[in-house]
Parts: C-alpha cells; structure tokens; sequence
C-alpha cells in the first residue's frame, strides 16, 4: 500500500482547484484530479498524479474518481471539493433545471463524495475534507443567487458531517473567500471593490495555502467551521 498522503481535488484544470491541486502537490501529497477539461491530464503529469475527466455533477464519475484513487494508491487523505463558478442570472430568471443543475454542483457533489471517501477514510484511521465556498454564503447578494443559497446548504451539511465523524477522525471545513484570482483581468465583469486590502484579490495559491492548513495535522482540531478568508467583507462575526 502506498506510504504518501493521497488528496483528491475536483475542478481541478485551472484556478482554485488547480491552484490547491499544485500547492498539495509541493507539500508532498500524491494528487488524484478531476475535472472536464483535457487539460486535467496534463496537470496530473506536471505534478507526477493521476486524473479522470469527468463533471462533479455525475455520480458515475465521483465513483470512478475515488475508486480510481483506492485501485492505484490504497488510501484517501484529503478532498477538495472545488467547483466551477455558477451563473449569476436574475432571480426569477432561474429555471427550475438551471436551479437543479447547480444544486448537483454546489451541494450534491459534496454529499455524494463524502459518501465513497468516508469508509476508506475510516478504515484508514481519518482525514480531511475541505469544500471551497464564498463570502456570501451566509449573506445572499442578488448578483450571486446560488452561493447565498446553495452554498449556504452546503456549509450546513459541512457542520452535520462533522459532528457525525469526528469519533472517526474525519474532518470536513468549508473555506469561503472574497475574489480569487491572479490578475486583475480575470475578474472583468464583477463588482471589485477599489479597496482591495492588498491592492489585488487572493490569488489562487495563497488560497490554497490555507486549504493545506486546514487539511493538516496542525487543523486536527478544527472540524465543521466555515473559515472566511474574506478581508473582513462579510458582516457576521
């Protein structure tokens, strides 16, 4: 059986996920990667891992990711559950499929990895989960209707979750941040703020650092907690 530590990541072919994807790589972990785009096999090279194409939002392809995973490694570390943005339609524009479609993303694919990972994961003595949310997930923006919705769930399933594992030693934390990018041209279209607490977004490898933390043995005490890393945005304490 494999010695090093396994971390599956999804979306992993470019920003957020690609960035963790990289970062937990640098730290030693073996990476096990998914996404739909091609360019998902490439990375997995570049950082001497595996992957499967395949959507977060098909049952059938979580199942061949994990059990991809357990056939070449033996064993499950971490996941980052990482996601595509959703549109951000005007509220009643939301059709019913459009609403079920990102439902499937932003909520179901959490449950249903946790779901496959959680045996292996208990078998082999614990570990983490970490799921990519948004600052205005607890705090509903008009621009963004399903983090302020969707996310929300997401986060209320990542506090359940944990307090049913913890005896097992399994974490799940949701991290929720402001703008993620590295330039500025790739947030064309949103809303910036001109006092951005550094003068730039978080890009997508200091995000990444903190997923690692939290992933880490120096977290194991901190279980079913969304962290912000929001530059103090959001209005909740």
């Amino acid at each position: 059986m494999n010695s090093k530590k396994v971390a599956i990541v999804t979306a992993a072919s470019r920003g957020i996920g690609a960035g963790c994807a990289r970062e937990l790589a640098a730290r030693g972990y073996i990476v096990s990667l998914m996404a739909r785009s091609e360019s998902v096999l490439d990375l997995a090279q570049e950082l001497s891992g595996i992957a499967v194409q395949g959507s977060i939002s098909n049952l059938q392809d979580l199942e061949r990711l994990v059990q991809t995973t357990l056939d070449r490694f033996g064993r499950i570390d971490a996941v980052v559950n990482s996601f595509g943005d959703p549109p951000r339609p005007d509220l009643l524009d939301i059709s019913d499929r459009m609403w079920t479609e990102n439902f499937e993303m932003l909520f179901l694919s959490v449950v249903r990895i946790a779901r496959l990972v959680t045996e292996p994961m208990r078998q082999q003595g614990g570990g983490a989960i970490v799921n990519i949310s948004a600052c205005d997930s607890q705090e509903p923006e008009l621009g963004t209707p399903f983090s302020g919705t969707l996310r929300t769930a997401m986060e209320g399933f990542t506090k359940l979750y944990a307090k049913r594992y913890r005896v097992d030693k399994i974490r799940m934390n949701s991290v929720a941040p402001f703008f993620v990018a590295d330039s500025m041209e790739e947030l064309v279209g949103w809303n910036v703020p001109s006092d951005l607490m550094w003068g730039r977004p978080l890009s997508y490898i200091e995000l990444a650092k903190t997923v690692a933390f939290l992933i880490s043995e120096d977290a194991k005490f901190i279980t079913g907690t969304t962290l912000k890393v929001d530059e103090a945005r959001s209005a909740a304490i």
